[in-house]
């Protein structure tokens, strides 16, 4: 079992960062891969980025490639992902998934964990 909370969100300006971690419990977390999702008001989930086991591969959707950076310390059980250049689209609320598998997914039913979502809010 894992368990998972997400924090970091919050409001700011187009053109400006946020760093948003996720907090996993459970003792198999190293071995999982992990998803970063997002759903703006009216629209489907969709996925953002997702990283394997080791952190050594990552994957990211086209609209974020290049602002966005997933990463993870399986140490300390924990998911980033680093948002820069944040442009007002990228509103919504993002989520943290887990994946009992060591490898990353692009689709949110093939997570098995979800954590309870921050909101991250670009302002124009």
């Amino acid at each position: 079992q894992v368990q998972l909370v997400e924090s970091g969100g919050g409001l700011v300006q187009a053109g400006g960062s946020l760093r948003l971690s996720c907090a996993a419990s459970g003792r198999t977390f190293s071995s999982v891969a992990m998803g970063w999702f997002r759903q703006a008001p009216g629209k489907e989930r969709e996925f953002v980025a997702t990283i394997n086991w080791s952190g050594g591969s990552t994957y990211y959707a086209d609209s974020v490639k290049g602002r966005f950076t997933i990463s993870r310390d399986n140490a300390k059980k924990l998911v980033y992902l680093q948002m820069n250049s944040l442009k007002p689209e990228d509103t919504a609320v993002y989520y943290c998934a887990a994946r009992r598998l060591s490898s990353g997914s692009y689709y949110p039913h093939e997570y098995d964990y979800w954590g309870q979502g921050t909101q991250v809010t670009v302002s124009s």
